[in-house]
């Protein structure tokens, strides 16, 4: 199978040859900036530095696929939060909000021009970009926020924490809002060429909020959200998820994405054989950290625990060895064989 065929028939639960090694989330590594001579910061702004680096991780270590953006603050920067792109700097520095917009309580304005907002038209630009390089072989993937997680770019986060206890109405007014934006955007990305859509909700795993609260005041908007993208979609959240598996699961996701603290043969166990689980490598602790042993025990105990695709349960760091991402690749073309 082709690597696309391979991550798409594992979100549209079909046959598969092998389990897929592929990432909702970014995965741009040094080894292809040196091969390119491109500095991570400048390909925050650039669309074809930004495809060339993101289709540089299959090309250099047959990772099954190309994501862009790399950073988190696309959907803010178009609702009018300044973004601090550490330009000139040498080191890797990912993009952070330099300004809130909002206050708990405060309408927020949508413009109408959404899409042509910020960097949305350069994300754009880039997934039809990786499309083109790829020739249709591999899955080209983007992303959105979850409505949790963005009300946690564009307001204080302790704010936002706060108020989800004392002002529920309110903090349950802006999410409802953020829904058709994200929706928006996501769209434009699978008309763009994105054959996969991530929604990240990383703000609210249960060793943030509790699932009560998860489930009152997350997972309407998460649903609704997820319900409005034409695509097939993979719910990704951080954090510890074992309590929360069920709840992730009823949002209407092609898949589910769990980290290392998700105990996944129980979340097996607890959503059944029809449920698509990705996951749940420690980006950091083994991908980059770990060595090439490691890494590929750590893979051998995800497919035998059940997860439909091995995936990172993040953003893999840019400065990964090279040799770990040759290891992954390998253990799961040895152990992930249907």
């Amino acid at each position: 199978m082709t690597p696309k065929e391979r991550v798409m028939n594992t979100l549209e639960k079909r046959r598969v040859d092998r389990v897929p090694a592929f990432s909702g989330m970014g995965n741009v590594t040094v080894a292809g900036m040196r091969k390119h001579g491109i500095d991570f910061a400048s390909s925050h702004a650039d669309a074809g530095l930004m495809a060339t680096l993101a289709c540089s991780t299959y090309e250099l270590f047959r990772f099954e696929c190309a994501v862009v953006p790399f950073d988190l603050c696309v959907e803010a920067e178009a609702l009018g939060c300044e973004v601090n792109f550490y330009a000139g700097k040498s080191s890797i520095l990912y993009p952070t909000i330099k300004t809130k917009v909002l206050r708990v309580g405060e309408e927020l304005s949508i413009p109408e021009d959404l899409l042509e907002r910020g960097r949305i038209p350069l994300v754009q630009e880039a997934i039809s970009l990786c499309r083109e390089r790829l020739n249709g072989e591999v899955a080209v993937g983007s992303y959105v926020l979850g409505p949790f997680t963005l009300a946690g770019q564009l307001i204080d986060l302790n704010d936002l924490l706060k108020s989800s206890f004392k002002k529920p109405a309110q903090v349950k007014a802006l999410l409802e809002q953020l829904v058709e934006p994200l929706a928006e955007i996501a769209n434009s990305y699978a008309e763009s060429g994105a054959d996969y859509i991530t929604v990240r909700e990383m703000g609210a795993p249960s060793d943030v909020i509790s699932p009560r609260m998860f489930k009152t005041l997350v997972q309407p908007y998460l649903k609704e959200t997820i319900a409005r993208i034409k695509a097939p979609t993979i719910l990704h959240m951080c954090g510890d998820t074992n309590m929360l598996v069920e709840m992730l699961h009823e949002c209407g996701a092609s898949a589910i994405s769990v980290e290392q603290k998700n105990d996944v043969l129980a979340t097996r166990s607890k959503l059944g054989e029809e449920a698509v689980i990705l996951g749940n490598l420690d980006a950091y602790g083994v991908i980059v950290k770990g060595t090439s042993s490691e890494v590929e025990q750590a893979v051998k105990q995800a497919i035998e625990a059940g997860v439909d695709g091995v995936m990172p349960g993040c953003d893999i760091w840019p400065e990964v060895p090279e040799e770990n991402m040759h290891a992954l690749m390998q253990a799961v073309e040895r152990y992930g064989v249907r």
